[in-house]
């Protein structure tokens, strides 16, 4: 039912049912996490009226409720909080998530948890979130405000990146709309963008500007 992938890393679909309204996946290596981006696969819908609220767990730090999934919004990417803390009233983490997590040294296991309410229930708690604790879009690394992302800026950034590295081979006055670019270039630049990806995040994009 649901899909969760972390930046750099490939698609998890190992979700675990710990029952018939709660669900997790095994986020090892949590130290190392910026964003990750929560959906649901489109093969089986929220019954009608229900939705998730989305808890991240952190063994010996806390939890944080980043956000909702439901069939209007069926995907979500968060940035995590650099903080946990002790959820709100009204907000406590499931049991099935905080006992599930495990932590070595150096190397933290996280708890994505998923747990399906009602949509009315879904809805106050996502509201009672903190303005700034609010990670239902992904948000400029460099900016303190929450706003919506829009994903056309991303795919500007992500053209221009691309633009700007093929004309520092070719020559920007030899770029046109009958211009001819060798694939082989544009597989090097995929390969230095996704290394960028994995090491730095989207953040790099934003120097584009």
């Amino acid at each position: 039912m649901f899909g969760c992938c972390v930046a750099g890393r490939l698609l998890q679909t190992n979700l675990q049912q710990v029952d018939e309204t709660h669900a997790l996946f095994e986020i090892p290596a949590a130290e190392k996490v910026n964003h990750l981006c929560v959906f649901l696969l489109g093969t089986v819908p929220f019954p009608d009226g229900y939705g998730c609220t989305v808890h991240f767990f952190w063994p010996g730090k806390g939890s944080q409720v980043l956000g909702m999934l439901s069939n209007e919004k069926p995907s979500a990417i968060f940035r995590l909080r650099s903080t946990f803390s002790t959820p709100a009233s009204g907000m406590s983490t499931p049991s099935a998530f905080t006992s599930a997590a495990s932590s070595t040294t150096g190397d933290v296991t996280a708890i994505l948890g998923l747990a399906i309410e009602p949509l009315e229930s879904v809805l106050a708690q996502v509201a009672a979130l903190p303005a700034h604790a609010i990670n239902s879009t992904l948000n400029s690394a460099s900016s303190s405000v929450t706003r919506p992302f829009d994903p056309t800026i991303l795919a500007e950034r992500i053209a221009k990146h691309l633009f700007n590295y093929v004309s520092g081979f070719v020559g920007m006055d030899n770029v046109g709309p009958d211009s001819l670019i060798p694939v082989g270039l544009v597989a090097r630049w995929y390969e230095n963008f996704t290394s960028k990806l994995r090491t730095a995040g989207v953040g790099f994009l934003e120097r584009l500007e």
